[in-house]
């Protein structure tokens, strides 16, 4: 396993749209234990999208098994993810990987239903709501190159310079 590299702002590649994974073998397990690691080097990292790290497939860890009051499902690998519904909007505050000096202020739907396969391509479904939804609609949208400050309402009234990276 190895510690990747995670792309930043002003990278380009970052705004490239990711490939729908086709094969699912040893080498895409291989990679996924690869961003696994990187995830968990990250300061604080919920989760993690494969673009960050320059592989534009369509995959996606969460992990907020951590966080024991909030509903989740706990640790995911998310493979060709896609969201079949969704309602509610909310704000709120969101920081990432590949932005790391700024938070922001982002409006996401609060409920979500999402399909996505699994490392073996089984087909799973999912209802999330609140901090899950959030940080899978954040991380769904590096798969299509969009980051968070890409959807702040405001950059002059929504954008925060961060104060400590922990």
């Amino acid at each position: 396993m190895a510690i990747l590299d995670i792309l930043k702002l002003p990278d380009p590649r970052l705004k490239q749209v990711s490939e729908p994974v086709e094969t699912f073998d040893q080498a895409l397990r291989d990679f996924i234990a690869d961003l696994e690691e990187t995830r968990l080097a990250g300061p604080g990292a919920v989760g993690i999208a494969a673009p960050q790290v320059a592989h534009f497939r369509r995959i996606v860890i969460l992990d907020l098994s951590g966080r024991p009051k909030t509903p989740n499902h706990g640790h995911l690998v998310l493979i060709n993810p896609e969201i079949t519904h969704w309602e509610g909007f909310a704000m709120g505050r969101e920081g990432c990987l590949s932005v790391p000096d700024y938070t922001g202020n982002v409006i996401r739907a609060t409920q979500i239903r999402l399909k996505a396969q699994d490392a073996d391509g089984v087909e799973h479904q999912y209802e999330m709501e609140g901090f899950e939804a959030r940080a899978v609609q954040h991380e769904l949208d590096h798969l299509d190159g969009l980051l968070f400050v890409d959807r702040v309402v405001s950059r002059r009234t929504d954008l925060y310079r961060r104060k400590v990276y922990k």
